[in-house]
Order: structure tokens, then sequence, then C-alpha cells
């Protein structure tokens, strides 16, 4: 009758060493004997593992915080992606918004579906909406470009690709929305 034990694995020899409570010299010259064929691993982690950690005690200068921002804006691609601000606004606080700017609400739907021409949208509406959205108007207008794919909570299997409407303009989406003509020209007017 043989007895026959079967070796740790690798992880496992290198996990119970990171776990030792005492990692010094003693507990790795053990681990050397009864592991030498993970040598080199095992001084690599004791290495690591008996490097301190550097901690300043003194926050970080304004010259530090800008090289790690520039560092990070490069990281990312160096634009950031905009969030459109309609995103974190509910059905009820979409109904407000239409309510306060006096529209119905499929224009503010078009205006979150991007399907909106924004070069057809006076200054001041575009004002108005970025103002109730708690958004700056270049954030807003960033975001209201068309979309360069379909939304994919409206893909389906099809015969056909899915393809993005053309955007309309304001005065159109006004006239579809069964706007009154005395209100349309007071929402077509710019003061600019």
């Amino acid at each position: 009758m043989t007895s026959h034990t079967s070796r740790p694995s690798r992880d496992d020899v290198l996990n119970a060493f990171s776990v030792e409570p005492d990692p010094g010299r003693e507990t790795l010259e053990r681990y050397l004997r009864d592991h030498p064929d993970l040598a080199p691993e095992l001084v690599d982690l004791s290495r690591e593992l008996s490097r301190g950690v550097c901690e300043d005690e003194e926050p970080l200068t304004l010259e530090d915080e800008a090289l790690i921002d520039a560092g990070w804006s490069r990281r990312r691609g160096a634009t950031p992606k905009s969030v459109s601000p309609f995103n974190a606004l509910s059905l009820d606080e979409l109904r407000d918004l239409a309510k306060r700017l006096e529209v119905p609400r499929q224009v503010i739907t078009a205006f979150r579906e991007r399907r909106v021409d924004v070069a057809t949208v006076p200054r001041r509406f575009l004002t108005s909406l970025a103002v109730a959205l708690n958004s700056t108007l270049d954030q807003l207008v960033s975001t209201l470009g068309p979309q360069h794919t379909p939304d994919l909570a409206r893909s389906y299997k099809s015969n056909t690709k899915p393809i993005v409407a053309a955007p309309v303009s304001f005065e159109r989406l006004l006239i579809d929305a069964g706007v009154p003509e005395e209100r349309r020209a007071g929402l077509m007017a710019d003061d600019n």
C-alpha cells in the first residue's frame, strides 16, 4: 500500500505564502526548501510583501493634481463622452419639464431622443431648456447632436438594418406636435 500525496498547485503555494503571519526570512527559506521549483516566484512575492507602503502625509499640491488630471485625460482619450442631461430624468420629471417650457411632451421626447436639428432651435429656447435641465448651454448642445448608432433598446430582429431617422427642424416638430401658431411664433422667436 503506497501513500500518494498530491503536490499543491503553484497558486496554492503562493497564496499560502502570502497569508503567512510572518513572511520573513525563515518562512521564505522553508518554502524554498519545500518548493524549489517555485524559487523565483517565491522570492519575487517575498520582496513584494516586504516592500513598504508609501503614504504621504502631505496633501497633493495643485501642480500634482494638474499632472494627475492631465494624465487621466490622456488615458480616457482626451475627450470625455458627454452624458445627456435627459438620462437622469424620470417620466414625471419629463412631464414637469414640458409644463415648465409650455410645450407638448412629445417635443421633450424628441429632444431626449436626439431627433431635433439643433441648428434650427432658437438660442432662447435652448437656453431655457438648459436651465430647466440644470445644465449649461454648451453641455446641452453637445449631447443633442445626432446619434451615430441606433438605440439598442429599440433594436430587434429584422430583415433590414435599422436606420436613424433624419433630424427634424424645431418648427416642424412644433407643427407636428399641434402647437398653436401663436405659441409657435413665441417659441420660434429669438431675442438675439
